[in-house]
């Protein structure tokens, strides 16, 4: 396997396993941040949709 492609793999993984990892972190987000808990929510979607652009393709 080309390193080029070996890295676009490991760095795709690594942006999906912290867009689920951080769903059980958004109570302690809205905690810290001192913001509701939709608006934390909305702040990892907005995150994944901004990895979803600006992913390569």
């Amino acid at each position: 396997m080309p390193l080029a492609l070996l890295a676009l793999t490991i760095s795709a993984f690594a942006i999906g396993t912290t867009e689920f990892v951080i769903v059980g972190l958004v109570p302690t987000i809205a905690n810290q941040l001192a913001i509701s808990l939709p608006s934390a929510g909305l702040l990892v979607s907005i995150y994944a949709l901004g990895v979803a652009v600006g992913a390569p393709s």
